[in-house]
């Protein structure tokens, strides 16, 4: 009997870390108007380029209880535990609908052993979370090996990030009018980090390239303080021209190795629009 990890499609780990470690994933849906699609379905840069020459804002929808109970049961069914690993409960009901699932199945099953995660994030902040529990579980560990390693990651790692705009949080009522309003005619661009599980703003600066300097600066200031740096990606939605910059001139010359690019996907890029950003995790707890 082994671990087996079912994830939802907002972590953006690459596929090859998928097979390699032989989790089970679902995805959440993007609605646009009458159309439905899973979000593992699309093409990120066609959804982005559509994204910027609409005033409705798509929808995003958790995976359907279907898909999840037939990964799960595809998962018990060779004899394994299931180790679910979701986005914030704050940001989607995908954790609820999880345990929903779970206590379905384990009413029908008794016995069956399933633990669901909330990761208290997304994008690879949870990505990370899930790797750290992946290698847990294939090198034979238990669940609460699995688990403690997922929640001890969660509090060495911070996601950071600064979107061109307001405007996406605006439009998708993440933030008020009033304040979107207020942001463009300061031109401030807003820093914005996941606490919690919550989206917060710890900082607002003048100009663009300021916010990516002030990025750099967390990360130089967490590396410090968290007593080194294990793993560094950084994120885009729809600006490759400043990620690359961002990791040429900032980035790559503070931690000397090269960095990965990886580009969010629509269920959290259409909140809020064109920005770069960076996810890490440090050696010690930054919380």
């Amino acid at each position: 009997m082994a671990v087996k990890l079912l994830i939802d499609s907002t972590n953006y780990l690459s596929p090859e870390d998928i097979e390699r470690y032989d989790m089970r994933q679902v995805s959440l849906y993007i609605n646009d108007g009458d159309k439905q699609d899973l979000e593992l379905d699309l093409d990120f840069g066609e959804f982005y380029t559509r994204l910027a020459d609409t005033r409705e804002i798509p929808k995003s929808s958790q995976p359907s209880q279907s898909a999840i109970r037939i990964k799960m049961l595809e998962i018990l069914n060779q004899g394994d535990e299931v180790l679910g690993l979701t986005l914030s409960q704050d940001m989607s009901g995908t954790y609820d609908t999880f345990n929903m699932v779970a206590e379905q199945i384990r009413e029908e099953r008794p016995g069956s052993v399933i633990r669901i995660i909330d990761t208290r994030s997304n994008c690879l902040q949870e990505g990370y979370a899930i790797l750290s529990a992946a290698e847990v579980a294939i090198a034979g560990g238990s669940m609460d090996e699995c688990v403690a390693a997922a929640e001890d990651t969660i509090a060495r790692t911070r996601f950071v990030f600064a979107p061109h705009t307001l405007e996406y949080l605006e439009r998708g009522g993440r933030i008020g009018a009033a304040s979107a309003l207020l942001g463009s005619i300061l031109k401030l661009v807003p820093i914005l980090s996941v606490e919690e599980g919550a989206v917060v703003t710890p900082n607002k600066v003048r100009t663009y390239p300021k916010a990516l300097v002030a990025l750099r600066d967390q990360l130089k200031k967490d590396i410090e303080a968290g007593g080194g740096l294990r793993r560094l990606v950084i994120h885009t939605i729809a600006d490759s021209e400043h990620a690359e910059e961002f990791r040429a001139e900032l980035i790559e010359p503070l931690v000397g190795h090269e960095v990965d690019i990886i580009p969010i996907g629509p269920v959290i890029g259409a909140h809020v629009g064109p920005a770069v950003g960076i996810v890490y995790e440090t050696e010690n707890p930054l919380r």
